[in-house]
């Protein structure tokens, strides 16, 4: 909390634009992915130099050349999707927890990025989210999803994956990026507003045809491993 007063407070002459450009990008009739992509970003890496936080990317060859593809990777905090924001080059959306969606700002990326809204204690809207977002990669987006389905808060360690947050990737037969990220906790869960640096390394993908006869709940551990290892190497 100390540090998002922090940002606010370093930026408090531009948030009210900030804030209106997001909210205008997202509503905007004539909607265009890469510019509202471009706005969020600008204003994530703003936001993150006035909170101290350095976001050190690896591995950003990794990425697909190609568009449709799901980023799956490890969630510590709130602080998760702007690591992304400011790192990956390539427009993405994400899949929220309905718990999460109202808060202000988020609210508003939410919207101007297409993301989706997942109610985890409704099972009919959850399958409709599965189905929406497999027909959106198939046609080309890209989407961030937490296969831990909730923050760790144990620092650095993992959850277990849920095989069940895989079935998009599956059904769109998609290349799965394993996303590792370390220290992403400490921006806004610790107390401290002191210089963090919070890395994020890109894993090569997983296409089709390597995970294509496995079961999700085995696409998923195979995952969480690939994750753990580049944690343990980059030094989380």
């Amino acid at each position: 909390m100390r540090r998002i007063i922090l940002m606010v407070l370093r930026l408090i002459l531009r948030v009210p634009y900030y804030m209106a450009g997001i909210w205008w990008n997202g509503k905007r009739k004539d909607y265009d992915l890469e510019k509202s992509y471009a706005f969020v970003k600008k204003v994530t890496k703003a936001a993150n130099r006035a909170g101290r936080v350095k976001i050190e990317s690896h591995g950003l060859e990794n990425i697909p050349k190609d568009n449709g593809f799901i980023f799956f990777p490890n969630h510590q905090g709130m602080f998760d999707v702007l690591v992304f924001l400011e790192s990956c080059p390539v427009p993405f959306a994400f899949v929220i927890k309905k718990e999460a969606s109202n808060v202000i700002l988020l609210k508003q990326v939410i919207a101007s990025l297409r993301s989706v809204v997942i109610d985890r204690e409704d099972i009919r809207q959850s399958l409709e989210v599965i189905n929406q977002v497999s027909e959106e990669v198939k046609k080309g987006r890209n989407f961030l999803i937490f296969a831990e389905g909730t923050r760790s808060k144990m620092g650095n360690k993992l959850l277990p994956f849920k095989g069940g947050t895989f079935k998009s990737a599956v059904r769109a037969k998609c290349p799965i990026v394993p996303c590792a990220l370390i220290d992403s906790f400490k921006p806004f869960d610790e107390k401290s507003i002191a210089p963090v640096t919070v890395k994020l390394i890109y894993l090569p993908p997983i296409y089709y045809e390597e995970y294509s006869s496995m079961k999700t709940p085995e696409i998923a551990d195979m995952v969480k491993n690939r994750i753990e290892d580049a944690i343990s190497q980059y030094g989380g």
